[in-house]
C-alpha cells in the first residue's frame, strides 16, 4: 500500500503536555498520534506547525468575557465542572493553539485538496460555555473565518464523531452559508441536543454496514446538493465498538471504510477536504492514538 509522504499534516508540540494518565481524557493521544503517523513515514517537510494561540482570534466567534476569563482562570467551579479539564496554563497555551491548527489545515486544503490536523474537533464547545472536555469550537471558528475573509464561499461541517455536534450547530446556526450535518449515536451525550442543518441520530449497536451506508448516501446527497468548496471533517473514532463513550458497534476496518468513503467522495466531487480527529476514548493510549491515525493513513492514500 502507496503512502503519500506528501500529504499536508498540521501538528504543535503543546497539543501533548503532562496530565493525569487516569483522566478519562486522554492528552498524551495527540503526541502518541504524531509518533505513529511518523512511523508510518509520513512526516517529512508536509509538516506545518500553527502559531501559538490566544484569546483575540476567537473573538471573532466566541463572547469575549467567557474566553478571556477562561484564559485568566476566572471561571466558577461550576463552568470548569461542564467543561471537565483542570484549568492550566499548558491547558490554555493547546487549547488556543488549536483552532488556529484547524484554520491552517483548512486553508492547505484548499490548496492542495486534502490536509489533516493531528487535532481538532472540539465540537462541544459553545458560544458563551464550554462542555464535554471542549472549551473552544474550532470547527465554528475556522468556518466563519474563511467565509468572513471571503476564502470560500460556503462550507460543509460533517461530524462523524459518536456525539452530537451541538456547540457548532448552535454557533453556526444564524450562518447561512455554514451548512452543519452530524451523524451520531442519538441515546449518548450531549443529552440536550442543539439542532445542526441536518442531524441523523442512530440507535446504540449500529453497525458496520448500515453505518458506512447512511455516511455514504448522506455525504453523496449533501456534496451534489450543496457543492461546497470546502468540507471539515470530523472524523471521531469513539464509533468504535470498544471505546469507553461509544455506543455503537463499529470495526476497525468499519471506520477505515468510513474515512476512506468520506476522502474519496470529496475528491470525487472535487472538493477540498480538511480532517480533524474529533473524539476518541481507550485506556490504552497508544491503541487510542493508531485509531485516530486510521483517517490519516486514508488521506495517505489519495
Amino acid at each position: 500500500m502507496y503512502l503519500n509522504p506528501h500529504l499536508p499534516l498540521v501538528y504543535h508540540p503543546n497539543y501533548s503536555f503532562s496530565f493525569d494518565p487516569n483522566h478519562r481524557f486522554v492528552m498524551s493521544k495527540f503526541a502518541y498520534l504524531y509518533d505513529h503517523v511518523q512511523s508510518l513515514g509520513l512526516i517529512s517537510d508536509n509538516l506545518v506547525q500553527p502559531i501559538l494561540g490566544s484569546p483575540a482570534p476567537l473573538e471573532l466567534v466566541h463572547c469575549d468575557d467567557y474566553i478571556n476569563d477562561l484564559w485568566h482562570n476566572r471561571l466558577d467551579e461550576k463552568a470548569m465542572r461542564r467543561i471537565g479539564l483542570p484549568w492550566s496554563e499548558q491547558l490554555m497555551a493547546r487549547t488556543f493553539t488549536a483552532p488556529l491548527g484547524t484554520l491552517q489545515t483548512a486553508r492547505l486544503a484548499l490548496k492542495h485538496g486534502l490536509a489533516c490536523h493531528l487535532a481538532g474537533g472540539t465540537h462541544h464547545a459553545h458560544y458563551d460555555f464550554g462542555s464535554g472536555y471542549c472549551m473552544v469550537n474550532d470547527l465554528a471558528f475556522t468556518s466563519e473565518t474563511l467565509i468572513k475573509s471571503g476564502e470560500v464561499t460556503n462550507v460543509l461541517i460533517f461530524d462523524l464523531d459518536v456525539h452530537q455536534g451541538d456547540g457548532t450547530a448552535a454557533m453556526l446556526t444564524h450562518q447561512p452559508y455554514a451548512y452543519t450535518c452530524s451523524i451520531h449515536c442519538e441515546k449518548n451525550f450531549p443529552f440536550r441536543k442543539s439542532a445542526s442543518d441536518l442531524d441523523i441520530g442512530l440507535n446504540p449497536g449500529v453497525s458496520d454496514k448500515e453505518y458506512v451506508g447512511i455516511v455514504d448516501e448522506t455525504l453523496s446527497y449533501l456534496l451534489k446538493t450543496l457543492n461546497p468548496d470546502l468540507v471539515l471533517y470530523d472524523a471521531g473514532v469513539d464509533v468504535w465498538q470498544q471505546d469507553g463513550l461509544g455506543k455503537l458497534d463499529i470495526s476497525w476496518q468499519g471506520i477505515e471504510q468510513r474515512d476512506h468513503l468520506v476522502l474519496k467522495r470529496c475528491l470525487e466531487h472535487n472538493v477540498p477536504v480538511a480532517t480533524v480527529i474529533g473524539g476518541g476514548y481507550d485506556k490504552d493510549h497508544r491503541r487510542l492514538a493508531a485509531r485516530h491515525g486510521i483517517v490519516v493513513e486514508q488521506a495517505a492514500q489519495f
